[in-house]
């Protein structure tokens, strides 16, 4: 990328001499390979490479953004030329000046090592791992009239260079795969979908069983559609899957933890937020909740080294024993809240604006074995896997509905129950947790965010988490 960073430090150095106080530039190359297989039929197969630089801009106070993928010099002038008469226009109509935090210019490179790269797996290969899924199912598939299964693959490389002297050179592997089922008895249905992202190579695939965790979840759906009861709407002790606890924390906590939701900025772009900068050290839940957003977990689907303006990545704590701790910030919200970037600032694609984005959330551990959560619990619910929720703009009133759940008596699990709904507020949420399990698990996801759309690979999740007095019943 030799040429490419030399373009890369063009952009910054031409708009610095057209006028800006400050810019920077991110070179994306992106290679993807993508194969879907429907009711075992091949439905397409992608392979993709995109490559292209994000510019931005600070003049007099005002921001400009603008994405090319064309590699002349004589095009980048021009369109240098015409962001930054458009952030002069802009910063007359701002109340309050863009600023950036000060923050240290890093000069470092880094890479996600691959220990099988997923390039030297041939197509023909990939396919086939989709078919054996597929066959996985035979026994069954007469009652499962749809399967659908997707494999993806992909390595991004970034060149990010700033005016303040920051030159930061990764790359990443990432795989991803997806798979939907429905089950079907007596013209009733139900669906099970799980998501599975990693930075990485083909050993994710390798280390992951998906054949006998789908067999088993799609063996499970039968016996939902033919056991499982309905549950009368009563007040029961709630026990919560990782699974679980990581869309919430996701949805409730990570989301209304970006500052630039809470600053106004992305109240018409994806949603607002309960919390203000007046929260903060504010009570939310009990003294055993812990929630933290940490991109630097190894091998995670949000990992990265450094953020999207150049500043390191780092863990951070959102809610701390129960009371609010910190939001997520990029180099702006950071500049207002008056600290330093906590390195929350991501791009999905070259042509997207860094804006504050989660990595990894969840919620810390405690010290109870499964067993022991469960022995607590005279009359509850245990909430498996998920197949709904639903979550207001401010995230503060939550939806939850069941997929895989069971009854619990006397510390003991009984039959399977109906989509039981968990509807609750966030605060209602974190003050009613009591007790934690000891082991973190994660699940994946694509996050939304922006206008126009920009999907980053996220991870959520946490232990096992027992709510106690909770009104639940059936969907």
């Amino acid at each position: 990328m030799t040429v490419d960073k030399d373009l890369v430090h063009f952009c910054v150095d031409y708009a610095l001499k057209n006028g800006a106080s400050y810019s920077e530039a991110r070179l994306v190359s992106t290679t993807e390979e993508g194969y879907i297989l429907k009711n075992g039929v091949p439905e397409s197969s992608v392979f993709a490479e995109g490559k292209g630089i994000g510019v931005r801009v600070i003049v007099d106070g005002g921001l400009g953004f603008l994405a090319i993928n064309k590699f002349n010099k004589e095009e980048i002038k021009a369109r240098v030329k015409e962001i930054i008469k458009i952030a002069k226009v802009s910063s007359k109509l701002l109340k309050q000046p863009i600023k950036l935090s000060e923050e240290k210019a890093y000069k470092d490179k880094w890479e996600v090592k691959a220990k099988i790269k997923s390039e030297d797996i041939s197509p023909e290969e990939k396919m086939q791992y989709l078919f054996d899924l597929e066959k996985s199912l035979s026994s069954i598939k007469n009652k499962l009239p749809s399967r659908f299964f997707q494999l993806a693959t992909s390595n991004t490389e970034k060149y990010y260079a700033n005016s303040d002297g920051a030159e930061l050179h990764g790359k990443i592997p990432q795989v991803f795969i997806y798979y939907s089922v429905i089950a079907m008895e007596n013209g009733d249905a139900e669906q099970r979908y799980y998501p599975l992202g990693e930075s990485g190579g083909w050993e994710i695939l390798k280390r992951r069983n998906l054949f006998e965790k789908i067999k088993e979840e799609t063996t499970v759906l039968l016996k939902i559609l033919k056991e499982a009861k309905k549950l009368p709407k009563e007040t029961f002790d709630v026990l919560l899957s990782p699974e679980l606890v990581g869309i919430a924390m996701h949805e409730s906590c990570g989301h209304p933890g970006e500052a630039d939701r809470s600053l106004g900025r992305e109240g018409a772009q994806a949603g607002e937020t309960y919390l203000t900068k007046d929260w903060l050290g504010k009570r939310i839940g009990n003294d055993v909740v812990t929630v933290v957003d940490d991109p630097t977990v190894e091998n995670s689907y949000g990992f990265y080294k450094y953020d999207d303006e150049g500043v390191e990545a780092q863990r951070r704590v959102l809610i701390k024993n129960g009371l609010i701790n910190d939001f997520l910030h990029n180099r702006w919200t950071a500049e207002v809240f008056n600290k330093k970037s906590n390195g929350a600032s991501r791009a999905g694609r070259f042509d997207r604006e860094p804006i504050v984005r989660m990595s990894t959330t969840f919620m810390l551990p405690g010290d109870f074995s499964f067993d022991e959560l469960l022995e607590d619990i005279k009359k509850g619910v245990f909430i498996k896997s998920y197949t709904e929720w639903n979550i207001d703009d401010k995230r503060w009133n939550a939806k939850y509905v069941g997929n895989e759940a069971y009854l619990i008596e006397n510390g003991q699990l009984k039959h399977l129950i109906r989509r039981p709904v968990l509807e609750i507020t966030t605060q209602s949420f974190y003050s009613s947790v009591d007790a934690l399990g000891k082991k973190i698990e994660f699940i994946s996801g694509t996050c939304g965010k922006n206008e126009p759309m920009d999907g980053v690979p996220v991870w959520m999740g946490g232990p096992y988490a027992r709510l106690r007095d909770i009104p639940i019943g059936s969907a």
